[in-house]
């Protein structure tokens, strides 16, 4: 709760009988030639001297000083508390003892008392750094024993200064006290830091017009249905602008076929791309997996070579981490899995423990060498690359699997319509999941936090796997008992891909259960989509009709650097909770 005695304006500031105490711009109406009658200062209520306020300190960070000043005296409002300003003036010079004594005016005004330490040690951390690096090393050695070390605060940040006395590098003092050095920026660094102790009716928030502003256009993207791509243009409104609403136009979003695939010779069961973005792996019942190539300016694949031999269909793909392996499951009578380098087109190993195996599902370990596998027959094994099954856990038939972020637990649907969760090391399991009904694939989001399940009779089911709550059902497909596996994606993967029986693909905002976007193409049951994870205008879908489809923006809409996520392959995921990070757009150099 703001204390709304500093924040509102005396009458006297509201009538202009009285100059703004401590604005900057005292004497600005002389100074531009405006004589006091032109002066009277309109009657602002608390709102709208909160608006001019945050108007004036915007006009600071952005250099125009003078115009700020005379903000100030024609409104009657004033930027900071005259003590704050005498505090900010002397951080800003370095003038470390005048500051203690500001900071000593302001202690009944902070909302905490208890802060006031804090502020102190902050302030003279900054000094003693100032001192070493100037080469000061006796006033730096006083200041620590006399000064810093009697708040007897932070101790531990005290020991960790107190070993920079040894360095006679400035360089190596700045990089060991994570510190950027005596001048200017730090002291604005200092100075955002000891802010944050203030209440805003004393000092306003660093950069507070820019951070209200930067709330306003992420919450519109949160509201805009094609959000799916990161650049200025498109974070400021629809022409780069804040005059305008943020809105994405349909056509910009991955709707459009670019090409329609038809080299495989029967039903397409399997896509995935790798999570470099670079490669598509396409799997089918005429037990080939075709790699394709991603040219990320065209959005289009062209066919590398073809991965033979297998006995059966291809069901299940996994890539590894690394992008360069990817592991072959093959339908329920097959016996065996094979792993693939997909740099050479080579087999790399085959996992067959027994004739009676069927290992239908994988998922790798972060270190690309390790990976585990099982199927419907009860197999469940953790395996290497020289196909030697290192554990393995018995009589849990599986029916899609995963790992988490954290490297030990794996995830396996089985047929009891539930998700548990295995640890291999510890040899313990718990449950997570518990549907009503099967659970026919499952797929993670890049934070670990979230699953995607494709449900028998159901549809697609967002989960939380920390609360183990069901976060929300999406409508509109159709799913009975065939497998078909859906995904996350776009930037930040906001987005819900998945096929459907009725020949279609249909795209969900995270936060919406009905779909933004349905395709149409197919002509027979869409098994699989997936989305590119580093360039989010790229989908490709595979059916029964025997061909895959790539789709992306309308043509005006491509070729654009701009497609690809702004943090490669992990900037997928905030999760649920939140959108993408916000970049400072709005003043010179500051960060929100």
């Amino acid at each position: 709760m703001q204390h709304q005695h500093h924040a509102t304006a005396s009458n006297g500031q509201q009538n202009g009988s009285t100059q703004a105490e401590g604005a900057e711009g005292d004497g600005a109406q002389a100074q531009n030639g405006v004589s006091e009658e032109e002066c009277v200062s309109p009657k602002l209520n608390t709102v709208q001297q909160d608006m001019v306020r945050l108007i004036g300190q915007h006009l600071v960070e952005l250099g125009l000083r003078k115009s700020a000043d005379l903000l100030m005296s024609e409104s009657g409002c004033r930027l900071d508390h005259p003590a704050a300003a005498r505090f900010r003036h002397c951080v800003m010079e370095g003038e470390w003892a005048k500051a203690d004594a500001a900071l000593n005016e302001l202690r009944t005004m902070l909302d905490d008392t208890n802060s006031l330490k804090e502020m102190r040690f902050l302030l003279l951390e900054q000094k003693y750094l100032e001192l070493l690096e100037g080469g000061q090393a006796m006033e730096a050695l006083t200041c620590l024993r006399s000064q810093v070390t009697p708040l007897q605060h932070n101790m531990e940040r005290v020991h960790q200064l107190s070993s920079l006395m040894f360095m006679s590098n400035p360089e190596d003092l700045r990089t060991a006290a994570r510190w950027s050095g005596k001048g200017k920026e730090s002291r604005k660094q200092l100075m955002d830091r000891l802010q944050h102790f203030l209440p805003p009716s004393i000092m306003l928030p660093p950069h507070r017009l820019e951070t209200l502003i930067l709330q306003a256009v992420e919450q519109q993207k949160t509201q805009c249905a094609y959000h799916n791509s990161y650049t200025d243009s498109q974070v400021l409104g629809s022409g780069g602008s804040l005059l305008t609403d943020h809105s994405c136009p349909r056509n910009a979003f991955p709707g459009t076929t670019i090409q329609v695939l038809s080299d495989h010779c029967d039903e397409v069961w399997i896509a995935r791309f790798s999570p470099d973005g670079f490669k598509l792996a396409t799997g089918s019942k005429d037990s080939t997996v075709i790699i394709w190539e991603v040219d990320p300016e065209t959005l289009t694949v062209t066919r590398r070579f073809t991965l033979d031999g297998h006995s059966y269909g291809v069901v299940y793909l996994a890539w590894s981490p690394d992008s360069t392996k990817l592991i072959v499951c093959l339908q329920e009578e097959a016996a065996e899995l094979m792993v693939w380098d997909t740099e050479r087109g080579e087999q790399i190993c085959k996992v067959s423990n027994s004739p009676d195996d069927s290992l239908t599902c994988a998922a790798w370990h972060k270190d690309s060498r390790r990976f585990v596998c099982g199927g419907m027959r009860g197999q469940f094994y953790q395996c290497d690359l020289n196909g030697q099954i290192l554990d393995s856990w018995e009589g849990v038939r599986v029916q899609c699997l995963a790992i988490q972020n954290d490297g030990k637990t794996v995830l396996a649907s089985d047929t009891h319509h539930r998700i548990r969760g295995y640890h291999f090391d510890e040899v313990q399991d718990h449950n997570i999941i518990q549907e009503d009904h099967s659970i026919m694939s499952f797929t993670l989001d890049l934070t670990g936090n979230y699953a995607l399940l494709n449900v028998a009779n159901q549809g697609v089911h967002l989960w939380d796997l920390r609360n183990r709550t069901l976060v929300r059902k999406f409508r509109g497909l159709t799913q009975g008992h065939y497998t078909i596996h859906s995904c996350f994606g776009g930037e930040y993967q906001n987005f819900i891909a998945s096929g459907s029986e009725d020949n279609k693909v249909y795209i969900w905002h995270h936060k919406r259960e009905l779909p933004v976007v349905t395709l149409s193409g197919h002509t027979r049951t869409v098994n699989c989509v997936t989305w590119n994870p580093v360039y989010p205008s790229m989908i490709a879908s595979v059916s029964d009709d025997a061909t895959v489809r790539i789709w992306g923006p309308a043509p005006q809409y491509r070729g654009n650097s701009s497609t690809r996520t702004q943090n490669g392959t992990s900037s997928a995921s905030n999760g649920r909770e939140s959108e993408s990070p916000t970049h400072a757009f709005l003043s010179n150099g500051a960060a929100v």
